[in-house]
């Protein structure tokens, strides 16, 4: 199911990471995710029960979820 937020709390969302770039809703490997993934650095935050998780603990970079799966 695709992430359902507010168009205007999805614009004044950021990654909460130095950057701060804006998020968009989707993963790149699957634009109807239940998440949210930083335009900048590619951290992707779930969303749960309609709430974005914006921690960086609970975050996931699709590389490094890559590489300790191999």
């Amino acid at each position: 199911m695709a992430v359902a937020l507010d168009a205007q709390l999805l614009e004044i969302l950021a990654c909460p990471s130095d950057d701060h770039a804006p998020l968009r809703p989707g993963t790149a490997s699957d634009p109807e995710a239940d998440a949210l993934t930083c335009t900048s650095c590619g951290r992707e935050y779930p969303v749960r029960d309609g709430i974005p998780v914006l921690l960086l603990d609970e975050a996931t970079i699709p590389d490094e979820s890559r590489a300790d799966g191999a």
